[in-house]
């Protein structure tokens, strides 16, 4: 399984230089950590710092595992309330594609 530095780090690679996001993102895992995803500044960065973000994904992290595998579907998570979205809804759908590479 993986921890929340590996997964930090092959986020950090599908980010690269430039997400083409424009925005921030935090994804919010609870207890587990956080991974803010700063789309805005050039180049991208990505960190576990708990910042404001123009979207907030809360969603556990045996959730997210399996939502990043294709276990879980994303849309499913979301009507299930596994998954809760704060703020700019079109940014956290434009995520999906990053966490899945």
């Amino acid at each position: 399984m993986a921890d929340l530095a590996q997964v930090t780090d092959r986020i950090r690679q599908a980010v690269g230089d430039n997400s083409g996001l424009g925005k921030t993102v935090k994804l919010d895992f609870g207890g587990e950590g956080k991974i803010y995803i700063d789309g805005a500044s050039s180049p991208n960065s990505v960190t576990n710092e708990d910042k404001p973000a123009d979207a907030v994904v809360q969603i556990s992290w045996d959730d997210f595992l399996a939502l990043s595998q294709g276990q879980l579907d994303p849309m499913m998570a979301f009507m299930q309330g596994k998954m809760k979205i704060q703020g700019d809804m079109m940014l956290a759908q434009r995520l999906a594609p990053l966490l899945k590479k």
